[in-house]
């Protein structure tokens, strides 16, 4: 998911990093064999960005540079490209949303796709699922307990039930320009009844009516951190790492349902460096990449088996919904007209 879409065409950050271990060879203008170099557009954050950049240099002796942006402005500059790519791989960003841009992306399925979870495997042939992100409720424990004293927030309907009383105090980010809170927005309407639903649109209409929209999905979880506000919609990335680095929160997962989605990377159609690329996707779907996931980061690694940290609520533990990706690929804008037709006419 996550994946946020923060930034702009102004802000693309490159950074170039060099080989840790060996030596890379010069361009394959002279010996006839591909340059030992790929190219990485990323939304992804720090932690995935560093579990997977010096550990891949290392063992391909394959220099890496990295251009980390939104996943809107890496998808924007591909599309850009498309002529003459300047990238290899994309390396994050929601699944729905690499999905839909098919005649971005080569045909490839890594060689480790039998050994991921099956629902995660790679059925489109060209976008690979690499981890999973899943919507949670964040809230500043001190700023509840002086609210809500005695109260235990569970999942949605309590925020209907104490929004009144919590009045600008709920925040989320806007649905129709963050990938996390429009996540939120789809995760409502699986647990009420379904994405057509009217019913479910009614719940959505109640949940919003007690939200503040903030500009930002990070704006969210920052806000919570520093008790501005009292319970965010948010997802369980930076949530967690909230609670790794001592903060007030906790993390809730819906009672009504939770849906974990995964991120997406693919192989930019035309790159200059596809052996590379092909090395990148079977080497961030191998168990050893997977247990990094697994046991010190905060996202959810596919691979079949692998364990998660202490911190990380054990999926059989929470109710887990299921997303159908393939309608939120075909009627994503459909759905956000819908929610900013519902949100406008709110009182």
């Amino acid at each position: 998911m996550k994946k946020v879409l923060l930034m702009t065409a102004a802000v693309f950050m490159l950074v170039n990093l060099t080989i840790a271990a060996g030596g890379a060879q010069e361009s394959g203008a002279d010996n006839g064999q591909e340059e030992k170099k790929l190219v990485v557009y990323s939304p992804n954050s720090e932690g995935l960005l560093n579990a997977v950049e010096k550990p891949f240099e290392e063992k391909y002796g394959i220099e890496v540079e990295i251009i980390s942006a939104g996943t809107g402005e890496c998808l924007k500059r591909i599309e850009s490209e498309k002529n003459d790519p300047q990238g290899d791989v994309m390396y994050g960003g929601s699944y729905a949303t690499l999905l839909a841009q098919r005649d971005l992306w080569a045909d490839y399925v890594s060689k480790n796709d039998s050994q991921l979870v099956k629902a995660y495997r790679n059925d489109s042939g060209y976008v690979t699922k690499n981890t999973l992100d899943g919507s949670v409720l964040v809230i500043n424990k001190t700023k509840l307990a002086e609210k809500l004293p005695g109260v235990t927030i569970t999942g949605y309907e309590d925020i209907i039930k104490y929004g009144s009383q919590l009045e600008g105090q709920i925040v989320s980010g806007d649905p129709a320009k963050s990938s996390s809170s429009f996540a939120h927005l789809t995760n409502m309407l699986i647990d009420f009844g379904g994405y057509e639903s009217d019913a479910a649109w009614a719940k959505v209409t109640d949940i919003f009516r007690n939200l503040k929209v903030l500009g930002s999905s990070s704006a969210v979880w920052k806000g919570v951190r520093d008790g501005e506000y009292t319970i965010g919609l948010s997802y369980e990335d930076p949530c967690l790492t909230l609670i790794n680095d001592g903060a007030d929160v906790e993390v809730i997962y819906m009672e009504e349902g939770v849906v974990f989605l995964p991120a997406g990377s693919a192989i930019i159609k035309g790159a200059k460096h596809p052996e590379a690329a092909r090395l990148f996707m079977d080497f961030i779907t191998s168990k050893e990449v997977q247990d990094v996931y697994g046991m010190t980061l905060t996202n959810r690694p596919v691979y079949e088996g692998v364990q998660t940290a202490d911190y990380m609520k054990p999926l059989d533990q929470i109710n887990v919904k299921v997303e159908d990706t393939m309608y939120i690929s075909a009627n994503k804008q459909a759905i956000v007209d819908r929610y900013i037709e519902m949100f406008t006419s709110l009182d």
